[in-house]
């Protein structure tokens, strides 16, 4: 207890070094803990953007190009899905629900996921929350719009604004449909997911701005009609053809291309999907349903776990982690070895000190305890207001993280990780403590009182 009161107050008398090595190994402390915290905070968040989806199916590809495309908004599909092949596997028994996804479009940016309202039922995020309105309501009709949270926070929409659709992902499209805008009619509540960053419209909606110059697909009555109009006139009509001809010169001319007025929902047949989320009825179906669908011969299609595309994906990036872990664990490594250059020069300083506790009985394995205690504090202070400062830094940025880029990081209280890493450090600083106090421990006891000039 006496050598534990003297390292106290000799660190106590050197308040300077003594802070400025406990920073240092506090920040380099703070950082590693922190790399740590944002690794677990990324994989939580990308596991809970969606939930109690069994499946996620798309045509033949890669199965983390599905999940990121279908999920995260990221990447561009290949190939997509034909209405009928997704009816068939909809409607079978073993599927209790789906969600259709169509993609392809873009706003200024922001994704356009043409949907049905099965999105707003099914669709579950961070363990089985449901998406909610936080004003206004879902997209129903033929060009109703319903937007995520940061899209109608950045672009500034309002309910009954009008939105335009561009062909094409990113910033710059190819073909804007304004002819066909759309129209705001809610904002989906905040979730902290890349739903916040997507626009949703309907399915019949998605299909009907992409018909062919505009104009909806000639059915095969008016098709007849074309040719009846096309073959050689009755000479007995000629007066009621140069009539109607009349009729249609006076009449304002046509621009050939379909109008949002014009079009009702009940008109559009949607022809395909990107892909689509299942629910099955229950979940030991769910092997038996994957293998079936990419078994399916009728079309290339593929099913895939979205625990399992996570974790693929998490093997990917998995050399990222480590070296971010590596680069933490080097700056921890410098921070200690700043701690020992601190203890190993002023120990030049405490010549005198060290003499005086030797001459009044202190003998050699006290001054070595001395000096591995005091290591020791520093190490353990430092880890400590280490911890502290990543907690604070927590609790002030966490919700402006989770505004800004959509991370969720998770206040939890030190797991086996932490004081791991935080017993790893003290271990360091004991270890360390011995450079000096070996040095301490051959130093005779004259050289400290002889007067040197």
């Amino acid at each position: 207890m006496l050598v534990f009161d003297l390292a106290l107050k000799s660190l106590r008398n050197r308040a300077f070094s003594t802070s400025l090595t406990v920073g240092s190994i506090a920040l380099s402390f703070a950082l590693l803990i922190g790399v740590e915290n944002v690794r677990v905070g990324m994989r939580e968040s990308f596991s809970n953007t969606i939930s109690q989806t069994d499946l996620i199916v798309g045509t033949k590809g890669g199965t983390i190009q599905l999940l990121l495309y279908s999920v995260f908004g990221m990447g561009a599909p290949t190939e997509n899905v034909s209405w009928a092949a997704y009816r068939q596997w909809a409607e079978h028994p073993a599927v209790e629900w789906t969600i259709p996804y169509s993609l392809g479009d873009s706003h200024r940016g922001f994704r356009v996921v043409g949907t049905n309202e099965d999105f707003y039922r099914h669709y579950r995020y961070r363990g089985g929350q449901e998406i909610a309105l936080a004003e206004g309501r879902a997209n129903t009709d033929l060009f109703d719009v319903t937007l995520g949270a940061d899209v109608a926070a950045e672009l500034n929409y309002a309910l009954g604004d009008e939105v335009s659709v561009t062909h094409g992902l990113g910033e710059l499209g190819f073909i804007t449909h304004d002819h066909m805008p759309f129209t705001v009619v809610g904002v989906l509540d905040k979730t902290f997911t890349p739903v916040d960053r997507a626009i949703y419209v309907t399915l019949e909606g998605m299909e009907a701005i992409h018909w062919e110059d505009g104009a909806p697909p000639a059915s095969d009555d008016e098709h007849a009609h074309d040719e009846a109009e096309a073959a050689p006139a009755d000479d007995g009509h000629a007066h009621d053809r140069e009539a109607h001809e009349q009729e249609a010169e006076a009449a304002p001319a046509d621009d050939g291309q379909a109008h949002a007025e014009d079009i009702s929902i009940e008109a559009v047949e949607v022809s395909q999907v990107t892909s689509f989320f299942v629910g099955t009825t229950d979940r030991r179906d769910v092997l038996q349903l994957q293998r079936d669908i990419n078994d399916f011969e009728d079309e290339p299609m593929m099913a895939v776990l979205p625990g399992v595309a996570l974790n693929e994906m998490w093997q990917g990036l998995g050399y990222a982690e480590t070296g971010l872990r590596l680069v933490a664990i080097f700056v921890v490594l410098v921070g200690m070895l700043g701690m020992l250059v601190s203890l190993y020069t002023s120990l030049n300083e405490r010549r005198r000190e060290m003499a005086i506790l030797r001459a009044v009985g202190a003998g050699p394995n006290r001054i070595v305890a001395l000096l591995v205690l005091e290591s020791v504090c520093l190490a353990s202070a430092g880890a400590l207001a280490g911890l502290a400062v990543v907690y604070a830094l927590l609790a002030a940025g966490q919700s402006i993280v989770e505004a800004q880029v959509g991370l969720f990081i998770p206040i939890r209280p030190p797991g086996p990780i932490e004081l791991l890493l935080l017993g790893a450090v003290v271990t360091a600083g004991f270890l360390m403590g011995f450079v000096p106090a070996l040095k301490a421990y051959r130093t005779a006891l004259h050289d400290g009182l002889a007067v040197r000039v």
